[in-house]
């Protein structure tokens, strides 16, 4: 785990180099950053009327900068892309992350749950003290710029950076410039993915965007929709039905929703979800109602003799299933599992739900997809466009929330900020 509270390579003097940070996003701050204190004039350009306007939604709730899990379960988070993640968190680990929040004045803790928080929960004092920093390391803001993209005859560069501004369009110049221009969800928030063709159309290999951390449709009866919309259900595990059958139970809750369901729980599981619907057409997550109990013991329960009581009276009685949980296993059951207790005292174990789509792509926290690993070196540098760095969530990656998302977000802002200076320095 890293010990410096900001591990920045800085031994390459950029004096008099210039280099444009497309987005302002955690990955193209903690790039601008990088680049500043190597002696770099870095302009930072936004579509929107400031930065981090993610970043500050992300932390309406309480801001999870990162997770204090050990580093190998914490790697393991980034799934298939664990290997082109793993250099990254060499760079800027949570440990790093936490230091380079101390030396801004942002003392951090670790809640319950093993997430990592600002003390003050906030999301905005740590914004403002880190443009603060930039602005005092002569960092410029250019808001309500937004880039253009290269024309389809040139070949993508650093140079003739096109935008449309306030004042009409202009184009600078640059020695380099960092693409952070980040997914394709909560487009009101700037991340809209309208970048995606372009880089496509000039050769540099992407993939599409897909909604990450994500809910899913549930075909809700009109009569469960009415009474449960809206309610958590908590204290429940969950798991994803693959080819290989039953995936990893995670335990949490969710909330059902009009259209299906959402939550940490689901998100946690999205991506394996999302992938089994587009490979089958729909999606089976297995619900244990009461992860308490062994399946024995739930057997025993449903099959103790109910007398005159309804079974919904005596799974109540001997189970505690109650409101949205009795609800959900109604809904998903089936009348004839009522009839057939052992039926019933393994559905409760195991309630099939099937999900037919994601939600859409701009109500998602995150999304997979962008620019493919295989187009960039190890610096993030686009292979095909030279002094052409990428790096966040434009990147094709994803992990679920608790803090991997942005941990990586920001590592990869430290890596380009290294691999333009790398480059600088070799012309």
């Amino acid at each position: 785990m890293s010990t410096h509270p900001h591990p920045l390579d800085v031994a390459i003097n950029l004096s008099g180099k210039r280099v444009a940070v497309i987005g302002g996003g955690p990955a193209g701050l903690m790039a601008a950053e990088g680049l500043a204190a190597r002696g770099a004039q870095v302009d930072v350009y936004d579509a929107m009327p400031s930065v981090g306007r993610k970043f500050l939604m992300a932390g309406r709730g309480g801001l999870n900068l990162t997770h204090s899990e050990p580093a190998a379960p914490f790697l393991a988070r980034y799934g298939e892309r664990a290997a082109q993640i793993a250099p990254w968190l060499r760079e800027l680990d949570a440990n790093g992350l936490r230091l380079w929040a101390q030396q801004l004045g942002i003392e951090t803790f670790v809640g319950s749950s093993g997430r990592v928080f600002p003390a003050e929960m906030k999301a905005a004092p740590l914004l403002r003290a880190w443009l603060a920093r930039l602005r005092a390391a002569g960092v410029r803001f250019h808001m309500r710029h937004r880039w253009l993209g290269w024309p389809a005859a040139v070949a993508p560069s650093a140079a003739g950076l096109r935008f449309q501004a306030p004042d009409g369009g202009l184009a600078r110049d640059a020695d380099a410039v960092v693409l952070a221009l980040g997914g394709g969800s909560w487009a009101r928030l700037g991340s809209d993915g309208a970048w995606l063709p372009g880089l496509a159309a000039h050769g540099i290999a992407t993939a599409p965007l897909r909604a990450a951390n994500c809910g899913f449709e549930v075909g809700w009866s009109e009569h469960f929709r009415q009474r449960h919309a809206g309610q958590p259900v908590k204290s429940v595990t969950l798991r994803c039905v693959g080819a290989a059958g039953p995936g990893h139970a995670r335990q949490g809750e969710f909330v059902v929703t009009e259209s299906g369901i959402e939550g940490s729980l689901v998100y946690a599981l999205s991506a394996g979800l999302r992938d089994r619907i587009e490979a089958t057409g729909h999606a089976i997550a297995l619900l244990d109602l009461a992860p308490g109990w062994s399946g024995e013991k739930v057997l025993a329960a449903v099959t103790h003799p109910r007398g005159a009581r309804s079974m919904s009276s005596h799974l109540q009685s001997r189970l505690g299933l109650t409101g949205v949980k009795a609800g959900l296993l109604r809904e998903c059951a089936g009348p004839e599992a009522f009839r057939d207790p052992a039926q019933l005292g393994r559905l409760i174990k195991a309630l099939p739900l099937r999900l037919e789509h994601p939600r859409p792509i701009d109500e998602a926290i995150s999304t997979a997809g962008g620019v493919r690993f295989e187009a960039l070196t190890p610096g993030l540098m686009v292979r095909a466009a030279p002094g052409v760095f990428c790096a966040g969530e434009m990147l094709d990656w994803e992990a679920p929330t608790g803090g991997y998302l942005l941990t990586a977000c920001m590592a990869s802002g430290v890596v380009a900020a290294a691999g333009v200076a790398a480059f600088l320095a070799a012309r």
